[in-house]
């Protein structure tokens, strides 16, 4: 599936990227601009972010499944990846608004 059509990053390019990085070091926290460096792409219209968000949330979950990692350790990392998530999605919307209101 495509993800990104500014740059014509799949679904799978992302989730290999992911991967990549949790088999260096499975605690690190990994953000959309993270990835699309690790890619060499940038983020153009950052519209495809918020689905990147969540391809790393899903593929971060998927990963520590499959490796029993203790489930303690993988909710306090998702919590804060959640909080994350949350914390970008209300910037983009203040964005937004600061946006509309001044046009």
């Amino acid at each position: 599936m495509l993800v990104c059509s500014c740059n014509y990053i799949t679904e799978k390019e992302i989730r290999d990227t992911i991967t990549e990085f949790l088999d260096e070091d499975c605690w690190q926290l990994i953000v959309p601009v993270k990835v699309y460096h690790a890619m060499e792409k940038r983020g153009r219209c950052c519209g495809c972010f918020p689905n990147v968000v969540d391809i790393i949330v899903s593929t971060t979950q998927a990963y520590h499944a499959a490796r029993q990692t203790d489930g303690d350790k993988v909710v306090d990392f998702m919590e804060r990846l959640k909080r994350f998530q949350e914390e970008q999605k209300s910037e983009i919307i203040e964005r937004r608004n600061r946006v509309n209101r001044s046009a």
